[in-house]
């Protein structure tokens, strides 16, 4: 292990020692550091892993141990975590299907960074930020995270610099990729923070916090983070942020709602009359374009592969492309010139065959949500997402509804969480917004604020009653 990230982490150590809430804060602005990888005694680490560890153990030696006879002694008055149970669930059902995978290193390494360590920041966030304030502290951590990604991309796509692939980095067909691999990567780790942003934007101006350098920092990171993923050409998370902004606009309020709606029928009318944008939307819409034929393909396959002796088991963790494997189709016929009888015109002409063979490869998931969970974790673990969804759904609503009546400004706080996980949810029928280092724990992050905001409603209504 390299000296510097031996250096790294134990300056962060110090730091869960002096100030434990700052570390954690340090994490969640350092998600992309998974891409720092190590091994310790042939265990595979990233220096966001490490983070991790360090400050739950942190937490459980100095917060949780010291005073563990009156957590038990007061275990009955004390609010349980919103999401607990879920979450207990979700480690048994995601190690079972690690256990379908034989217990592989793969699996493992994926069952400790996708699903274990994630409740371990869950667990941080719910017990160091309960205060009302802790929401924003982690919203702030954040926005520090979502600037540096944006801001990279931002400065590729000026310059070329730092993008591996030379097709992304060219000029005429560049696509940046800020800190991570590939572009599409930008789209799923902004988009649902540019829903998130804009709640807390509308709750500064709320609060009448209409002039301060946090307003303008929040605007830039916005702006910053669209530019970004458009120069990304994350089609995918483009839809899912109008998707999660038409949402907000219908629920933000009465003259919000007139603006959206008049503003989504003049967008469909103008696309309407255009032919080229009619034509383009129609096929993104339908799947015909190039993308969303091949994950067409991908979910037949995938479907093929599950109805079989793993219907209920899925692949387990790790396990997809050799699952699928059997049943991949080395291409499709892509009909990219819109030709009549496509399929017809091609059994005449081996020419016309070779002109319009599409190659694809076995992706690591399906690229749907509901696939994705399903063959990683089987079919009750897609069925227990669905359900951690629309619990989140759920208590982001009757949060907005609560303070919407009491005319607070905790209302868009609420709607911007809501939003962000229909920005996932809408981006996640086409992509994998969940089975990344980053990705998971942005979930849990989200997941914890709504428990947080749930929490901090339910003791405020206790203390007026």
């Amino acid at each position: 292990m390299s000296w510097i990230i031996i250096a790294g982490l134990s300056l962060f150590l110090i730091l869960s020692l002096w100030r434990l809430e700052w570390a954690v804060l340090l994490l969640i602005a350092a998600l992309p550091t998974y891409l720092i990888r190590f091994s310790i005694l042939g265990l595979p680490l990233t220096f966001l892993e490490g983070m991790i560890l360090i400050s739950f153990a942190v937490w459980l030696a100095t917060k949780w141990l010291p005073n563990i006879r009156d957590i038990l002694r007061k275990r009955s008055e004390r609010q349980r975590h919103p999401f607990d149970i879920e979450i207990i669930a979700l480690l048994l059902i995601a190690l079972g299907a690690s256990g379908i995978a034989g217990f592989s290193s793969g699996s493992l390494g994926i069952w400790k960074a996708y699903f274990f360590e994630p409740a371990l920041l869950f667990i941080l966030l719910f017990n160091l930020f309960s205060e009302k304030s802790g929401a924003k502290k982690i919203m702030g951590a954040l926005l520090v995270s979502t600037l540096a990604v944006s801001g990279l991309a931002i400065f590729q796509k000026i310059t070329g610099l730092y993008i591996s692939n030379e097709i992304w980095a060219a000029a005429e067909t560049r696509r940046v990729v800020s800190f991570f691999g590939y572009p599409n990567a930008i789209g799923l780790y902004l988009a649902p923070l540019v829903l998130l942003f804009t709640g807390w934007l509308f709750y500064n101006l709320k609060n009448k916090l209409r002039i301060n350098g946090l307003n303008l920092i929040i605007i830039i990171t916005i702006l910053s983070s669209l530019s970004a993923i458009y120069f990304a050409r994350s089609e995918g998370a483009l839809i899912g942020i109008a998707a999660g902004l038409v949402v907000f606009g219908i629920m933000a309020g009465k003259t919000w709602r007139r603006v959206t709606i008049a503003a989504l029928v003049a967008a469909i009318v103008i696309i309407g009359l255009v032919p080229s944008w009619r034509t383009t939307a129609i096929s993104k819409l339908t799947l015909r374009d190039l993308s969303g034929e091949i994950r067409r393909q991908q979910w037949t396959e995938t479907m093929t592969m599950l109805n079989g002796s793993r219907l209920i088991t899925g692949a387990g963790l790790d396990n997809y492309q050799k699952a699928v494997a059997p049943y991949h189709q080395e291409g499709i016929f892509f009909n990219r010139d819109k030709i009549d009888n496509f399929h017809s015109v091609l059994y005449g002409s081996a020419q016309l065959r070779d002109k319009y063979w599409q190659p694809t490869e076995i992706y690591l998931y399906p690229h749907n949500i509901f696939l994705n969970f399903w063959s990683e974790i089987s079919l009750f673990g897609a069925l227990l997402f669905v359900w951690i969804i629309l619990k989140y759904l759920y208590l982001a609503l009757k949060l907005n509804i609560g303070y919407q009546r009491e005319n607070k400004g905790e209302q868009y706080l609420a709607l911007g969480l809501l939003t962000a996980m229909v920005a996932i949810g809408v981006h996640g029928l086409v992509d994998v917004p969940y089975f990344k280092n980053d990705l998971a724990l942005l979930f849990w992050a989200l997941v914890s604020l709504v428990g947080l905001l749930s929490f901090n409603y339910r003791r405020e209504r206790e203390l007026k009653n």
